[in-house]
């Protein structure tokens, strides 16, 4: 199983926020996930971002690939 770090979209239309989770790469992009990591919201100014760093550490230590957005947020955050 190949985990992913990635954005789940929650929110209601134009209004979306999204969390941060860590979930299975075949599993759909809402679907499940096996931790909550963070919330990321782009409509406050400016964006809200807040993680749960030493869990996102444990999971890239066991191999968990970021996406391309959430590798971007991390190195903003840190």
């Amino acid at each position: 199983m190949a985990v992913k770090i990635r954005l789940a979209r929650r929110g209601g239309r134009n209004r979306a926020f999204y969390r941060i989770v860590a979930a299975d790469s075949e599993s759909p992009r809402d679907g499940k996930f096996l931790e909550i990591l963070g919330i990321y919201n782009p409509r406050k100014n400016p964006a809200e971002v807040a993680l749960k760093e030493a869990r996102i550490g444990k999971w890239l230590s066991r191999g968990a690939k970021p996406t391309l957005t959430v590798s971007q947020l991390l190195k903003k955050k840190t």
